[in-house]
Order: structure tokens, then sequence, then C-alpha cells
């Protein structure tokens, strides 16, 4: 995992997200204290790349918890919306930023902050946009909701260059879909997080969906 791997958008980075595993958990943490167990369960079950959130109060918190005590895990932050949020994440510990947009002020934050970042983009010329300033990599965001697989097969064709980790309304049954796209990295999504297995801390079944993700 600590191996090089091609380089995201931002410079002198080590590692790109899209190059971790074909599924990037998105995790909401409601309770600080479930953080670490279930992001071991993910990572024995083959998913070593978590985006937690910053939707809720425990999120800075279930960060630092896991970059600390998590040694298989490559934990980032996601719904990044302000530089305030990319110091803050980078502090707890976070190895990558993911947001659902970007803005000047955002995207130059990611870039001075030296970690992996996946701006959100869902338009041909938002990606445009990314490309001029030499970003590659990009999250397409809402997925399913911004036209899925047909729209990302029409950008391949016009924008090779750019590749997408989609999230957004994807599942078991859809993600196959968007892995098999040429310009497709990795998904994101939550179904390996069920919210009554999280509410049950029930870690064994989340190995398991992780596992099965992870085949993917």
């Amino acid at each position: 995992m600590n191996a090089p791997l091609p380089s995201s958008g931002a410079p002198d980075v080590p590692f790109s997200v899209l190059g971790l595993a074909p599924v990037v958990p998105v995790v909401v943490v409601e309770d600080a204290a479930d953080a670490v167990p279930l992001a071991r369960a993910l990572v024995a079950g083959g998913l070593p790349a978590i985006e937690v959130t910053l939707r809720t109060p425990a999120a800075p918190d279930a960060v630092r918890a896991i970059a600390a005590e998590v040694p298989g895990a490559v934990v980032g932050a996601g719904t990044v919306l302000t530089p305030e949020q990319v110091t803050d994440a980078v502090a707890a510990g976070a190895r990558f930023l993911v947001s659902p947009g970007c803005t000047d002020a955002l995207l130059a934050a990611m870039r001075a902050a030296g970690v992996p970042f996946l701006p959100g983009v869902s338009t041909a010329s938002e990606v445009m946009a990314l490309l001029e300033r030499g970003v590659r990599e990009m999250k397409f965001f809402p997925a399913r909701a911004a036209g899925g697989t047909a729209y990302l097969k029409s950008l391949a064709g016009p924008l090779p260059q750019a590749r997408f980790c989609p999230t957004g309304g994807i599942g078991p049954d859809t993600a196959p879909e968007y892995l098999a796209l040429p310009n497709v990295g990795c998904v994101g999504g939550s179904w390996m997080l069920p919210e009554d297995a999280v509410a049950a801390r029930d870690w064994d079944r989340v190995e398991r969906l992780a596992r099965q993700a992870a085949a993917l």
C-alpha cells in the first residue's frame, strides 16, 4: 500500500486514491467510538481507503482515531467544503480529501495540503476547468442523478485524460457497470455499511459485505 502509485492532481503526492481499491466506503460516523472497529472491519474485508464524511460532529475525532489506531487504513475526509476543513482534516490525520464540488479557494487549499484529493464534478465544463488546472482525478457526484454510466461514457471520448470516482446512488448491483468503464478508477458507496449493522455494531457483517465489495 505504501508503494508509489500514479499521482493524483496534486503535485508530489504519494499515491492515487483511485488505485487503492475498487470501492471506497463512504462513512458517516455518529459515534466516534464506532470509528476504530468499523474501520478495522472494512480493512479486514479488503477496503483500505475509507472516506469519513465531515457531516457529523464526531467526524474529526473519527478520522483522528482511525489514523492513530488502524494501521492498515488509508483514512480520508469527505464532504470537504472549505479551506478550513482542509486544514483541520489533514491535521486530524486525513491522508486524502474528497469534495462534492469545487471552488477556486477550495482547490487552492487542497493543492497546498500535500495529500491526494478528489474534487467533485458533474458536468463536462467542470471537468474541463479542472483539467486546465492540472487535475486529472475527480469525484463524479451525484453519479446516478448526474447521468450515471451513460454520462461517463460520453465524457470518455472528448476528455479521455480525466478519471473518476463516481459516488451517489451506487450499490452492489450497479458498481460493476461503473468499474467496467475505462475512465473509472473506483466507486464510492455505503452499501457495505447498512444502518442496522452499524447500529448493532455487527462488525462481522460489515466485514463480509466489505469483502464482497472488494471482490468487484
